[in-house]
């Protein structure tokens, strides 16, 4: 169950090697996985920050900054990364089509997970 719930970060470690073998560009894959470790710690802390909260505004607060800060965060790397490459469409495609790659199945395995979580009883 471990290796489901963490599949991006599995998928992310089997795609080094497939980088290396295929000879795609190295800093699209550092410049993703930089990128997605980031943003994956900050949604961490953020959740646990708003599953501690009693304020429902601030638990939506916490929940949209958090997705619309990590967004730009991967944003600007993949475009970071793509300029630090002198402008290769390469770097900047490989980041971007990883960062979906692993956000396709952290989403898909967060949804298929959700009913099975420990949530707490909203208050009566």
């Amino acid at each position: 169950m471990i290796v489901i719930k963490y599949l991006d970060l599995v998928i992310l470690a089997i795609a080094l090697p497939i980088f290396l073998l295929a000879g795609w560009p190295l800093l699209g894959y550092a410049a993703a996985a930089f990128a997605w470790l980031v943003q994956r710690a900050i949604n961490d802390i953020v959740a646990r920050r708003a599953a501690a909260s009693d304020d429902p505004r601030t638990v939506v607060g916490l929940t949209a900054g958090s997705m619309i800060g990590r967004g730009w965060l991967v944003a600007l790397t993949i475009f970071g990364a793509y300029l630090i490459a002198g402008s290769d469409d390469a770097v900047g495609l490989a980041a971007a089509v990883l960062v979906v790659i692993l956000f396709t199945a952290y989403f898909t395995v967060s949804l298929i997970l959700r009913p099975f979580e420990n949530h707490r009883e909203l208050p009566s």
